[in-house]
């Protein structure tokens, strides 16, 4: 078992996450699921307490803390990408589904996370050599919502 394992914080809908995230991403999987032996602040005896979950190959603990914390853009999950493809099926699973586009890669899901949905070719534009074309791709994806990976290209070659 590893030592460390990042624990999300959920209002009562971990499972749905957990299954969601599952549903959307390579290497995912939902495992334990632990009901409550007893009554909790912010729920009954029986109901879901915690959720053991894989996302791409990492674990996480979904918690059903209740609705005193939520998520902010202050933790996102950043998903590397290698084709458009990649980039829509991920992005468009998440903002279809309840979710919200933001600037940049940035989107949130309908549970409040956000993640980042980042073309490897994006991070090879903006750390190119050649300063004005790592320019010219900054500039080209702060106007973009989803990254736009042939746009990114264009912008880099000038």
């Amino acid at each position: 078992m590893s030592k460390i394992k990042t624990c999300l914080w959920f209002d009562k809908n971990a499972e749905e996450a957990a299954n969601f995230y599952a549903s959307v991403f390579p290497d995912s999987k939902v495992g334990k699921v632990q009901r409550s032996p007893t009554d909790y602040p912010s729920g009954k005896a029986g109901d879901v307490l915690t959720v053991e979950f894989t996302v791409l190959g990492q674990s996480f603990l979904g918690l059903n803390g209740g609705p005193q914390f939520q998520f902010s853009e202050a933790i996102s999950f950043q998903v590397f990408t290698d084709t458009q493809e990649e980039t829509d099926r991920y992005w468009n699973a998440i903002v279809s589904n309840g979710g919200q586009e933001s600037m940049c890669s940035w989107c949130k899901d309908k549970f409040g996370l956000s993640w980042q949905i980042v073309p490897r070719a994006l991070m090879a534009a903006m750390a190119d050599p050649d300063p004005a074309a790592a320019k010219r791709a900054m500039q080209a994806m702060m106007t973009m919502r989803k990254i736009d990976i042939a746009a990114i290209e264009a912008a880099r070659r000038g």
